[in-house]
């Protein structure tokens, strides 16, 4: 097979470091053990073949021989289709697998990104915008207190609807988000312990760290 390409940014601050989003494609490459290596574009200076690749000058996006793809979420679904290591062969559990992979991004995501836009500002000023977000937040934590509660992961086995929950909460618990949801939390901590996430973060680490 030939390896697959993931481009990210050749360096970014260090208060994203560890949560900028190719963390999650390249989680799903070393669950499924698919050859991959690494290209980087510039942080300061995005050019046109960046705006070709990615339409709002973001990362990550893969290139697949002749396909490339943007969007986290749209990336490790295409990762799915390649490996019953991240996607059930069950057609059941595959439809699951797929709406929690998009619960994770419009439902929660959806949630905790403004939230987490406060916390990285500092914003502590108690407006009728931070809560509302506050309250966003706090329900949708509290359904998926409720479908975590007694589960492993959530459906069935692990799959890439775990990798991008677990990453959407993750940076929740950064910030002390998830105190009160020891469901969420325990879920957030099993998932962060699996050795192919060990590795993707020491590897985002290091390579942002180099450019230094």
């Amino acid at each position: 097979m030939t390896d697959l390409i993931l481009t990210t940014f050749d360096w970014v601050p260090e208060a994203p470091r560890g949560y900028v989003r190719d963390l999650r494609v390249r989680w799903a490459l070393e669950e499924a053990e698919l050859p991959y290596r690494v290209n980087s574009v510039p942080f300061r200076d995005r050019g046109i073949d960046h705006f070709s690749h990615q339409p709002f000058g973001q990362v990550p996006w893969l290139t697949d021989r002749d396909i490339s793809i943007f969007e986290s979420g749209a990336i490790l679904l295409h990762l799915g289709e390649l490996s019953s290591k991240l996607m059930p062969t069950e057609p059941h559990d595959r439809s699951d697998v797929k709406e929690w992979l998009f619960a994770a991004i419009a439902s929660v995501e959806a949630a905790s990104q403004p939230w987490s836009f406060f916390k990285f500002s500092g914003d502590t000023d108690e407006t009728p915008m931070r809560k509302f977000f506050d309250s966003f937040l706090e329900a949708r934590l509290k359904h998926m207190e409720t479908v975590l509660a007694g589960h492993e992961w959530l459906v069935g086995t692990f799959s890439i609807a775990d990798i991008l929950m677990a990453d959407v909460l993750r940076l929740v618990d950064r910030f002390d988000g998830l105190a009160v949801y020891p469901a969420c939390r325990d879920y957030v901590a099993r998932a962060t312990a699996r050795p192919s996430f060990v590795k993707a973060h020491a590897d985002q680490m290091a390579h942002f760290a180099a450019a230094d």
